[in-house]
């Protein structure tokens, strides 16, 4: 008998049947309840922060990669700023992700794995900001000599303001504002920024800055590394003074500042000079100043001294002056007198040659009464014979005048133009004529046929209304 064959399907086991997201959520529980509190060591890489807020990342060592989600609300209150390569020490519960069956870490905290990897994180941030010219030394501002008012940025309740206001106290007096802030933890990095910012913003602005805070560990001093606290010193208008840590603590905010200081209480030496030694060294530069002064006065006065010996006496220089004006005038005394007997004889010649001016006169007065009679004389001689001569040519151009013709019953004819007609073929028919008679009286006339004289009309009487008829020969 042939053996049966039992179905592979029918051979199962005691196992029961579960679906995928029975057997998802199975693993889901069993993680969380297995690795409910873990700490876990590794470099971040693939950092992604979207828009929701939450971070998605991965943690990774030499052979494995694991994914880490840092919610919201907990990446807020991290102590640390999660970056690329950042070694870090992650405490947080193991779950899944149902949907792609991966495992992954919930963060709850997040700390950096040893000094080394903080220190590592800081030189990339150095050499970042480097880059970017926020260190180079073209930015750095003088500090003002004695400063009237100095900004302080920092705790208000602890030592380091005590030891700056003691220090300020001792050495040079000034006014303080101090501007309260947090030292560390989280919010310090962007209340110390918004400070800065704030002290370069209102009207009274300070003439420096001191950004200080006491020692502590790397950690603790992490807040003066932060890019924006950096950045705002590089960008303060006001000089400032970084004095954070002790003398053996470096943040970037030091290589960004102006000045940096080894202590806070460095920082207030720096800040001011010591005003008995300014007062000292003033009173010795007076000193220094009056002695010189005298110096120069008394070489001077050698001088003077050296100069009026080569000089001499002023009173010989005067006599010599004196005697050479005394000469001077003499000789001007005796050149007026010659020239004033010169300019009298020079009168005294020609007063003898001028006459009188009444014999003069009385002179030109008979001359010209001999002359008049003169003239009375020869006028009849002279004038007579032209004045008849004159008459005789008016009696003959009288006699000769054609107005004595017209007295004699003739007539004077002209055309238009007052042209003389004389013959009578200058005239045509139909033409204007003025026939002038012996009383001046002048008629207008019009020539017609035959010679005859018509529509005749006096100009120094009223026209005739009649026409008369004149016949020319």
């Amino acid at each position: 008998m042939d053996e049966e064959i039992i179905p592979t399907a029918e051979k199962g086991s005691n196992a029961p049947e579960m679906s995928v997201s029975d057997l998802a959520f199975s693993l889901k529980k069993t993680l969380e309840e297995t690795y409910g509190r873990v700490r876990v060591r590794g470099e971040l890489s693939r950092v992604s922060i979207p828009r929701s807020g939450h971070m998605y990342s991965n943690l990774k060592d030499d052979n494995s990669v694991i994914d880490i989600v840092c919610w919201k609300g907990v990446l807020s209150k991290l102590s640390i700023q999660p970056e690329e390569g950042l070694e870090v020490i992650c405490t947080g519960r193991i779950t899944t992700y149902p949907a792609r069956s991966n495992y992954q870490m919930i963060i709850e905290s997040m700390e950096l794995a040893g000094e080394g990897a903080l220190l590592k994180m800081l030189e990339e941030r150095k050499k970042k900001l480097a880059a970017e010219g926020l260190f180079d030394e073209s930015r750095k501002k003088k500090l003002p000599f004695i400063p009237r008012t100095i900004g302080v940025i920092t705790s208000p309740t602890g030592a380091v303001i005590r030891d700056i206001m003691h220090r300020l106290r001792d050495r040079f007096p000034s006014h303080v504002l101090l501007y309260p802030v947090l030292v560390q933890g989280k919010g310090a990095a962007d209340q110390v920024a918004k400070a800065i910012d704030d002290f370069n913003r209102i009207d009274s602005k300070p003439d420096l800055l001191i950004v200080a805070r006491g020692g502590g560990s790397l950690e603790d001093l992490m807040p003066f590394n932060e890019e924006i606290v950096v950045r705002a010193v590089s960008n303060s208008h006001i000089p400032i003074i970084s004095a954070v840590g002790h003398e053996t603590d470096t943040t970037l905010c030091d290589y960004a500042a102006d000045l940096r200081a080894p202590t806070p209480t460095g920082a207030a030496e720096m800040a001011v000079p010591i005003r008995t030694e300014l007062m000292a060294q003033i009173t010795e530069m007076q000193k220094r100043m009056i002695n010189i002064s005298s110096r120069n006065l008394s070489d001077l006065r050698n001088k003077l001294q050296a100069a009026d010996a080569r000089l001499g006496s002023p009173e010989r220089l005067f006599d010599v002056k004196i005697q050479k004006i005394d000469n001077i005038n003499n000789r001007l005394d005796s050149c007026f007198e010659k020239l004033i007997h010169t300019k009298q004889n020079i009168l005294t010649k020609y007063s003898a040659s001028l006459r009188s001016p009444k014999n003069v006169i009385r002179e030109k007065y008979s001359l010209v009464s001999l002359h008049s009679k003169r003239l009375a004389t020869i006028k009849s001689r002279i004038i007579e014979p032209h004045k008849n001569k004159l008459d005789q040519s008016s009696r003959m151009l009288e006699s000769l005048s054609f107005k004595k013709i017209l007295q004699r019953g003739y007539t004077v004819i002209k055309d238009e133009n007052g042209k003389v007609i004389t013959k009578a073929s200058q005239t045509k028919n139909n033409q204007a004529i003025n026939i002038q008679f012996q009383e001046d009286k002048i008629i207008n006339a019009t020539i017609g046929k035959n010679n005859n004289v018509k529509n005749i009309k006096s100009s120094k009487s009223k026209p005739n209304k009649e026409e008369n008829q004149i016949d020319l020969f």
